[in-house]
């Protein structure tokens, strides 16, 4: 198995600078994963174009290169890419192709990263396991019986398999840290605002976040130090100070406060789980923090208020493919009102028509006030109460999700169920904030568990320190599951 994919994008990107691998070569490297099936991981992959600027990038390298320079990465396929389909996973996209970058791309371009493909995810994002695409589901790197996680679960395989060092996904209620922790990687959510969204499909536009999915947390400042920054396309963008989180990372928590909210850690949470959590607050306390219990009442609304807004947003920013103006139009129709029935009913899956259904009911007139009003009340509490909470505390530590990954199926059989497991991650969304999952340990039967850390606004540079401090002390982000580096799912 070829060495460099244990290397982590930091430790390629040296590697390359130095002149101990060329880029070609890890690209070469990358793409020979990902074409090994890669438990449906990519819905495209781009491998001529990545071989030629590959070679391209060699020719002009140098040692003052930046830190991702030469480094195979990949792309949520929601996310727009001049010269590649953006499906979202989904048959009404199918033959979509942009005519522009993403601002995320670009960035990323421009500091020489290598974009192998596209990845699969749940139709327009609107799905926890990965199996609501239209191309078939992803299948978890550690057990191939069992779900990725989504809806970035495509994103998460593919570095979790060795064919990227780093993907972007996009994360709406947490659909970059589920598959993170599912995958046994670092993934996260930044505050609201920080990374453009220009050229990012929207599925619920005051939820929707880009963020990195990578092998540890170092690497995840590295990413964020280039997609970060304010973007004039983008309305929502925020200024602010940018490009100093990996040269932050010192490690040092000495005083850090950490608040562990007692109602993550109630009924519902499974043992394992559990135990990984607490886990990593005794290696935080270890290295100088302050752990303690903390209340967080509002998280009893969280998962209702969340699905509430977000379908109902879904349901306005999806009324555009209708057979016309954009998406996949049924052929036959005579009638304008067939061809929208149509193209809809055909274009869209069953999530996702579940979704538009659900919020279109709750923006209606007679159902307005008892449901989508409530639900913004009940998001005002979320945010108050984490207000108050980093008032006391530096950081919140909680599970990333109740249990390891579900077996392929059982989510989709159950869609209340998925719901209800978003229960840790959508309050980060509903308030704005920075939230990080992380490797804590394997479960009994050998899927990765991950720990949550959510930070105020602008707070990446804790979570990220916190996180680094934490993988000073363990190991489990270097674990890798028995097909790495070969694709498929032979152990």
């Amino acid at each position: 198995m070829n060495s460099i994919l244990y290397l982590t994008a930091l430790e390629l990107g040296a590697a390359i600078r130095a002149g101990e691998v060329t880029v070609t070569e890890a690209t070469r490297a990358a793409l020979t994963v990902a074409g090994d099936g890669c438990g449906n991981a990519f819905i495209t992959l781009d491998a001529d174009r990545a071989l030629e600027r590959a070679e391209q990038l060699q020719k002009r390298i140098g040692a003052d290169e930046r830190p991702l320079f030469g480094v195979p990465m990949a792309l949520k396929d929601n996310i727009c890419a001049v010269g590649m389909t953006a499906t979202c996973g989904s048959g009404m996209l199918e033959q979509f192709r942009p005519p522009y970058d993403a601002t995320v791309v670009r960035r990323l371009r421009d500091v020489g990263a290598v974009c192998v493909g596209k990845t699969n995810m749940d139709e327009f994002g609107m799905g926890s396991t990965c199996e609501t695409s239209a191309f078939g589901p992803v299948t978890n790197p550690w057990l191939p019986d069992r779900v990725a996680g989504g809806s970035s679960g495509g994103s998460a395989a593919a570095v979790a398999r060795g064919a990227c060092w780093f993907a972007l996904g996009s994360d709406t209620g947490g659909s970059v840290r589920l598959p993170a922790a599912w995958c046994g990687l670092t993934g996260i959510k930044p505050t609201y605002g920080t990374v453009s969204r220009y050229g990012l499909v929207a599925y619920a536009s005051s939820f929707d976040q880009i963020g990195p999915l990578c092998r540890d947390a170092a690497d995840c400042a590295a990413v964020l130090d280039v997609i970060q920054g304010h973007d004039s396309r983008d309305s929502t963008s925020l200024s602010g100070s940018y490009g100093h989180l990996l040269n932050g990372l010192s490690g040092d928590i000495r005083g850090l406060r950490v608040g562990m909210p007692v109602q993550c850690f109630g009924q519902g949470l499974d043992d394992e789980v559990r135990r990984g959590v607490l886990g990593v607050a005794d290696v935080l306390r270890e290295r100088g923090a302050v752990v303690e219990e903390c209340q967080l009442p509002a998280l009893e609304y969280a998962v209702s208020a969340y699905y509430v807004m977000a379908c109902a947003q879904a349901s306005s920013n999806l009324a555009r493919y209708d057979g016309v103006r954009y998406g996949w139009r049924a052929p036959g129709c005579e009638r304008l009102e067939e061809l929208y029935k149509q193209s809809r009913t055909r274009g869209f899956g069953s999530e996702v028509k579940r979704r538009i259904l659900l919020g279109t009911f709750v923006l209606s007139a007679g159902y307005y006030d008892a449901y989508y009003k409530k639900a913004l009340a009940a998001c005002e509490k979320v945010k108050k109460d984490f207000a108050r909470l980093f008032n006391s505390y530096d950081l919140l530590l909680t599970p990333v999700a109740p249990g390891p990954a579900p077996g392929l199926g059982e989510s989709l059989s159950d869609p209340a169920r998925m719901y209800l497991g978003d229960i840790y991650t959508v309050c980060a969304n509903l308030a704005g904030l920075p939230a990080l999952s992380m490797p804590c340990g394997f479960h009994y039967d050998g899927l990765p568990m991950g720990a949550q850390l959510i930070g105020p606004t602008f707070g990446e540079d804790r979570l990220l320190n916190a996180a680094h401090a934490c993988q000073m002390e363990t190991d489990w982000h270097r674990r890798h599951p028995t097909c790495f580096g070969r694709g498929g799912d032979r152990g």
